[in-house]
């Protein structure tokens, strides 16, 4: 068992701490700076409340800390935890920029910790399957993607980050899309140029907007991505290929398209990818298994995504840097 700290009790370290369950991450301290508002929740789970991010960092009781804190506090929180000796769980995004997210993995690796990325779309078994058929040369050639998360969350946003240009300048990208954005660098490689745009309807809150991306990769595969928070659910990730195309359509099912044949939907299991996550930080710690989000994909997702910021502010196609 490790025990961890919880830094950040808002919708998502509250769904990180029901996650945790009865698995290998028993979550036992919680830093949050409004006591009142977390102070019913920590009792009903038993965690010791503190608004005292140095005091649990001093706690050797404390092997590992889970981030979910805006990303905009995510570099000096890192940091301080790695030079603590803890191993870091960070949600996503790690950073809006690829210079930032570099400097979080050399201090942890530095200081022989894991830093973890919270990408948790990444264990949907659909996504995992469509990963292992590109990468099998299923499909054939690989020649186009396209990608689009939709949901309505941002319809009860009346306050915090994701109103705010300098914490959420993509608009819908830099929560939604980026879940997208990921997994198309999680099965294609790098991206070598981005052509995007940010259409505001309204400021909010809540706010409403679209982001779309034409991507380049550098494999030579195309690709579109497209965000819009204040619609419903929707997610759609699509693979196209000389000899098929492959198509997730959510966390359970694909429907698969070849030539001269009806298409195939095929329904995985679905399981609760958050727990999967904290099984497999678990297991990075202990080095049974490396954790499934390397490095080299983070820094690429980030890579492209400030090339987008780019785009979407000069009205130009943007080159990725590193």
């Amino acid at each position: 068992m490790i025990n961890a700290a919880i830094i950040g009790l808002g919708r998502w370290g509250r769904s990180l701490i029901e996650a945790a369950g009865t698995g290998r991450i028993r979550i036992t301290r919680a830093v949050e700076t409004d006591l009142a508002r977390a102070r019913d929740f920590c009792a009903q789970h038993r965690l010791d409340l503190t608004d005292d991010f140095e005091a649990v960092l001093a706690d050797d009781a404390i092997k590992a800390v889970l981030l979910a804190t805006p990303h905009s506090l995510h570099l000096p929180q890192v940091i301080a935890a790695a030079r603590a000796g803890k191993q870091v769980f960070c949600e996503k995004p790690l950073a809006l920029r690829r210079d930032d997210a570099q400097a979080m993995f050399a201090t942890c690796r530095k200081a022989n910790v894991l830093l973890a990325v919270g990408h948790n779309r990444r264990f949907w078994p659909s996504m995992a399957a469509l990963r292992a058929i590109v990468a099998s040369g299923e499909l054939g050639e690989l020649l186009h993607v396209e990608g689009h998360n939709s949901n309505e969350n941002s319809e009860k946003i009346m306050e915090g980050w994701r109103l705010s240009p300098e914490e959420s300048p993509g608009g819908g990208l830099t929560g939604a899309g980026m879940h997208v954005l990921e997994g198309f660098v999680s099965m294609l490689g790098p991206v070598s140029r981005v052509y995007g745009r940010l259409s505001s309807h309204e400021a909010g809150p809540p706010p409403r907007d679209c982001a779309m991306l034409a991507i380049d990769f550098a494999s030579g595969v195309t690709g579109t991505l497209a965000t819009v928070r204040a619609t419903p659910f929707f997610w759609r990730v699509h693979v196209f290929g000389t000899a098929g195309s492959a198509e997730v359509l959510d966390d359970s099912t694909m429907v698969m398209r070849r030539s001269g044949r009806p298409p195939e939907t095929i329904r995985y299991t679905a399981i609760d990818t958050l727990a999967a996550e904290l099984d497999a930080f678990a297991d990075a710690i202990e080095g049974t298994r490396p954790f499934p989000v390397p490095e080299h994909e983070v820094l690429a997702t980030l890579a492209a995504f400030e090339a987008a910021l780019r785009s979407m502010q000069s009205g130009q196609p943007a080159d990725c840097h590193g």
